[in-house]
């Protein structure tokens, strides 16, 4: 059975993170899988962070910015870049333009806030 999942752009939050998310989907009816929307304001670096036992991609959709592992891995990103993140890697993202850097954060097992594990 397909099942839509729509989506309200009013509904973003704002992080300890220090960026804004909006769910596309996260229910625990797909638990393989979560996808949100991420924006992160010009000059804003993201908290330090690893997902535990949770990989990741990160698919750029606008804007342009850094990433980082915290220690010996820099690249520059932009629009339609995408990112592998191992689970358990530290990771983080600045935004060095001067629009929003906006993205989609894919989840793969689902993000729950057990599997957060701030790194600062």
């Amino acid at each position: 059975m397909l099942t839509l999942h729509r989506t309200n752009f009013a509904d973003e939050f704002l992080t300890d993170e220090r960026c804004g998310i909006v769910e596309l989907i996260n229910t625990a009816d797909l638990p393989s899988l979560s996808v949100a929307q991420c924006r992160v304001e010009p000059g804003v670096t993201t908290q330090l962070h690893a997902l535990r036992s949770t990989e990741e991609v990160y698919v750029v959709l606008q804007g342009q910015g850094e990433m980082s592992d915290g220690a010996t891995q820099q690249f520059q990103v932009c629009a339609f870049d995408c990112v592998h993140i191992p689970a358990d890697e530290p990771q983080q993202v600045t935004n060095t333009g001067s629009d929003d850097l906006v993205f989609l954060a894919i989840c793969h097992k689902r993000f729950v806030p057990e599997c957060y594990v701030s790194m600062e």
